[in-house]
Formats: C-alpha cells, structure tokens, sequence
C-alpha cells in the first residue's frame, strides 16, 4: 500500500464485539458440533449436527457475562459450563440436558468456587469437581452424577493445593508448596499421603504433572529438573523413574496432543517466537502434514471424537480471524465451518512481526510488534520498519507468569489501524522460555522486569520505529502494575499510561489475595517480595507506584472492575486518590459488574472508546473513532476526570 494512502477506520466493535461463533467442539460420538454465539447480544451453546450446521440452536440461556468455557459430556447428552456472578470468579458448574432443554447448577453455593477436576470417558454419566465449601483455602473433591445432579464426597482436602485424578477417579498424587517457594508431590499409599518427590523453587514454575497415562501406572510431565526448558517426560508411579519424551533447547513444552481413549502423548508443541509441533506417534503424521496445507497460520486440533475419527481444527493467523475446520481422517477431507469474526475478512489488517531483543544484560527477550499497514515497508523482510518513526504503544502482558504469543490481537489491530506503532515484550518473568528467563525475575518488580521494558523501547527507537517523545504504555494485571510503574518510576520516559486491574500496593495486593490462593502465597512471596518480614515489607513498599505516586507527571488512564478478586477495587482507589490529593490529573474508569478484566461485550467496547480518545489526546494523533454512542448498553462510571478525555462527559450523559 503507498505510504500516502491510509485505510479507513475499522470500527471498534469489529474487534471488541462479540464473536460471531466461537470454541467450536464436537460431541464425543461426532454426531453433533457445538460452539459460542449470542443470543440477544450474550455468549451462548448452539449444537448443531455435523452435517448440517446452518440448523444449529441455543441450548443454554445465560443473559448476563455470557458463556465462555464449556464441554461435552460423554454421556453425548449433556453439555458442562462454568459461570460467576459480576467477574467475582466464584464459579458454579452447570449441566444442560440436551433432551429435557434443563439447566441445573451442580454446584448451588454462594460465595463459593467450583472447578470441574475430571471428565472420564469411562465414566460417561459422572465427573469430578471440586469446592471450597467446607474451607475456602482448600477444594474438596465431589464425584458428580449427571443422570441426577447428586454429589458424593471423594476427598476431604487435607491442605493440598491441587490433585492429578486418574482416568478411574482415583486421586493418585496431590500438590503442596514449601515455605521456601518450592512444591512437594506426594503420592496416596491406602489413606495417606507419602512424599513422592520435591520440586526446588527454581523449577516450580517449570515442573508439574499434567496427566494420567493409560494404564493409570504413570504420570506426564512438565519438567525442567536438571535442564533449563521444561521437557515433557512420563514418571513411573511406582518406582518415580522418568522417560524423556520430547524437548526443545530453547522453549518450554507450550501444548500437547493425546489420544483420547489411549491417553498417550502424539505430539508436543514448543513455542520460542512461533509454535512448532513435534510428532511423537507417526500414526497422526500424515494427518499433521495434510492439516498443514489446507490454511494458513498456526494449526491446533481443538477436540476429536472419542472413536478418533473426526477432529476439529483452528488456524490462528496474525492479519485474519481464526478459521475452524472439520477433518475426517478417512480420505483426508477438511469442512470449512466457519470464522469466528466474519467481520474481519477482508478488512485492512496489518502483520504481526517477530523480532528478539537483546537486555542490557543479554537476556534474550521474545517480542511482537505491529506497524500500521501504510507504513509496512512492502518487502518481504521479517522485520520491517515505517518510513519515520511512529507513536508506539508498549503493550505489556498480565501474570507476570504468562507470555505474549504471534497470533490476531485486537489490540494490536486497533491500534496500528489508527497510526500507532505496537510493541508487545516479553520481558525476565514470562513463562515458556525455560525457567531460568523466569527465575531472572525473581524479586525484579518495577527494577529488572521494568529494564527490560525500557530497553525494547530502545530498540524501538533505535530502528526508526517508535518516535521517542510520543510512547505509551498499556497493560492489564501485572501489566496494569508495569503501566503504574513507569509512570512513577520513570516518569520521563513516556507520554502517558492506561492501567486495566493493575496493582499500586504490593502489599497490600499479597494481603487481599483470595482464600483458595493462599496455599500458594509462598510462591508468590519468593517471586515478587514477603510482606512477612521487614527486608520483603520495604522491598514491596519500594516497588509501589503508590509510594512514588507524587512522581507521576503524565496522564494517567485507570481502569477496575469492582468485583476483581484478585486486584481489588482498592487497588485503584488509593492510587486515584493520592494523585487527587495532589492535584495530578486522573481519569479513573469502574465497573460495576466487571472483575479482573472485562468480559461484557459492552463494557469491552466502552472502556476501548475511552482508551482511543485518550490516547488520541495525549499521543498528539488525529486518527481515532469518536467515542460517540459506544457508552450505550455498559455499565460504565467515570468517578473522576471525565472531562480529561474528549467525548466522554457527552457519552456518559446520553447513556444515563
């Protein structure tokens, strides 16, 4: 495209509405392929059968957050999904009868999180769950009956922080933590628990069983004892003895396939810039090869029937919505079903570039960015660069124990439509990169983890990509934290921030973590600091944006949910309220029926209006779409600093 030609604006709600379909699954005999869509603007199950999808309808009737994960039962006549109340991640676990149309909570407690531990193909009508009824630290295990919706007691939680439940329902091992940031794997001999094998703290993060073999006699793997990816291995129960399966020098195991009557390990996925799978049963080879040749992007099989025979397939792309497919193994024959944002086909949308940046201490640090499309250099090159340097957006991901993939990011796409540059980093801390780019972040909150940062915008201005006076800097969780921190630590560097769920109090944020987390605060402690003792306690307070809260100088975009369990609302009142206190400009974004991210199409759609303007605002660009009428139908409040952003004081009072 010539450089001075720009595409239209692609509206907002192309990228932040709801999906057309989504999640599509087939049922465990193939008779019947299932997936996400509205109904009346809200996520929903429709079933359709295989071979005449057009006919599909909506089992399930939620009317608030919408449905965003659920299975088939192999029962073929039941459908399991998970929902809270307002983003308070308290789930309850539902059943639908496919024949009857009911909906009934398995699990009908207040103020109280259930988690669905196992689905057994050789126990159709039952499954596992577990609930923290009893003691909201810990999960009891319940086997569930489907036909009738009885619970009985499996286990009684003793203080383990989790269980690897065999394909009999037998719990095999259980999952503790050591004081010292470490885990301890422990093995069930009749009634008791015995010590099966510890897991140091610097493999913590990297060390995990994942599942049961076959034969019940054995354990998969995640591990990186003795090596710095993490490799996937089988572990004998009996004698612990350990068989290596597959490993990548520079990238921990990212995905697995298994067989799902066999259980056994068919390929393993490693992800160091782009995902790669290795073939571990050459009885899907030729599948995988085929698979390959009928889309573009990255291929994930995403469910197949239980006789093995018919498989769903995505393909992610970076300029395009995922694409799913129906794969009949015999013959070799791919259905195109549908994409999950129709919309998007054939809209001007830009690539996402790989790119690994050097730290100043030499850590290799795996990044993503994104150039708007007027700007991309028309060659071939990997790694393009605009004509002139770009305001740039450093969007920074959450956890911090997660990672930014390749892969269509909405974010991404909105911005570098609109003119920005985007850079997405993963910096010391993310995971899949072995575990001693993790450890490399131990107790480097707002320091090293925060250099890294810094040093990718470096790199983007070095390469004539960003514009050095016009940064700025996004992120959501750890990334809303990242966001407060430079603007506080280093408030010179850029030109504004937007916090989604970010915490300003370290200490406060280790104090108010939920009940069921807690036996896991020693990992935590070891990772970001321990409140418990003095030397954590002033390392913590040193590295709080609130702190350094009279340090800010740019404009400053924050955005909670108030039902977040895990940032609290809190989390952003006492930073909006020092920085009114000393009259530092602040417009603070609350919803009321949101947690730890935004999940209401609405309100996704609302927040990123505001977002556009702002930054519009502050990055001195004249590309953005109004925020016009795209308060209508969220729950949106502005408590403070609504006149700060153009547009907002007129959506907010033609929305009431």
């Amino acid at each position: 495209m010539p450089h001075n030609s720009h595409p239209p604006l692609i509206p907002r709600d192309i990228f932040f509405g709801n999906p057309d379909k989504t999640a599509a699954r087939i049922s465990p005999d193939g008779t019947r392929i299932s997936y996400l869509a509205p109904v009346d603007g809200v996520l929903n199950v429709w079933i359709g059968p295989s071979d005449d999808l057009a006919s599909a309808k909506p089992v399930t009737n939620d009317t608030g957050r919408g449905i965003r994960s659920y299975s088939w039962a192999y029962t073929n006549q039941h459908i399991l999904y998970i929902q809270d109340k307002g983003g308070d991640e308290n789930w309850r676990i539902y059943k639908v009868d496919l024949e009857s149309g009911e909906t009934q909570d398995l699990t009908p407690f207040d103020n109280v999180q259930a988690r669905i531990e196992n689905i057994s193909h050789k126990h159709p009508d039952e499954i596992l769950i577990s609930i923290n009824n009893r003691e909201p630290q810990f999960h009891d295990i319940y086997r569930a009956r489907l036909s009738n919706g009885e619970r009985e007691l499996v286990l009684e939680n003793e203080g383990h922080a989790g269980y690897i439940i065999d394909h009999d329902y037998n719990v095999r091992l259980a999952v503790g933590f050591t004081p010292e940031g470490g885990s301890q794997i422990f093995k069930r001999n009749g009634r008791e628990w015995e010590l099966f094998f510890s897991v140091g703290m610097e493999d913590v993060m990297t060390t995990s069983p994942i599942g049961v073999n076959q034969n019940n006699d054995g354990v998969y793997m995640i591990d990186s004892r003795g090596r710095d990816t993490a490799a996937l291995t089988e572990l004998t129960l009996e004698n612990g003895e350990s068989r290596l399966l597959a490993a990548d020098a520079k990238a921990d195991v990212s995905g697995t396939i298994v067989h799902p009557t066999k259980k056994t390990m068919q390929a393993v996925a490693f992800t160091y810039a782009r995902k790669k799978w290795q073939v571990l049963d050459e009885s899907i080879a030729d599948d995988l090869e085929f698979l390959a040749t009928v889309a573009d992007g990255e291929v994930n099989l995403v469910d197949r029937t239980l006789d093995d025979q018919r498989w769903v397939v995505a393909y992610t792309m970076d300029n395009g919505p995922v694409r799913y497919y129906l794969y009949e193994r015999a013959g070799q024959n791919a259905t195109f079903l549908f994409t999950d944002r129709a919309a998007l086909e054939g809209q001007p949308l830009a690539k996402m570039h790989s790119v690994v940046i050097p730290a100043r201490d030499g850590l290799e640090l795996v990044s993503y960015y994104t150039l708007p499309l007027w700007h991309e250099d028309g060659a071939v090159s990997e790694q393009p660069v605009p004509d002139k340097p770009l305001p740039m957006v450093l969007f920074v991901h959450g956890g911090p124990w997660a990672r930014d993939n390749w892969g269509y990011n909405p974010i991404h796409q909105l911005l570098a439509n609109r003119g920005y540059a985007v850079l997405s980093v993963n910096f010391r801390s993310s995971t899949g990169l072995g575990k001693s780019f993790i450890n490399a972040g131990n107790l480097e909150w707002g320091a090293k983890m925060h250099d890294d940062l810094l040093d990718a915008v470096d790199w983007a201005v070095e390469q004539g990509i960003a514009d050095r006076n016009r940064v700025a800097i996004m992120g959501g969780s750890y990334g809303g934290y990242a966001t407060l921190a430079a603007l506080t630590l280093t408030p010179d560097v850029f030109a504004c921030g937007v916090d989604i769920v970010g915490p300003s109090n370290l200490n406060t944020l280790l104090e108010s973590v939920p009940e069921y987390w807690k036996p896991q605060l020693d990992v935590m402690y070891t990772r970001v600091g321990n409140p418990n003792t003095d030397e954590g306690r002033q390392l913590l307070k040193e590295r709080s944006p609130l702190t350094h809260s009279d340090e800010i100088q740019k404009p400053l975009l924050i955005a909670q949910g108030a039902n977040d369990p895990r940032v609290k609302q809190a989390e952003s009142d006492q930073i909006v309220e020092a920085m009114q206190k000393k009259g530092i400009p602040v417009t603070y974004v609350l919803y009321p029926d949101e947690g730890h991210g935004f999940a209401r199409p609405e309100n996704n759609l609302s927040f990123m209006a505001v977002t556009e303007a702002f930054l519009a605002k502050h990055m001195e660009e004249e590309r953005y779409q109004p925020v016009g009428d795209s308060f209508a139908g969220s729950s949106i409040t502005i408590p403070v600093g609504a006149g700060d952003v153009p547009g907002l004081e007129d959506a907010l009072e033609e929305g009431s």
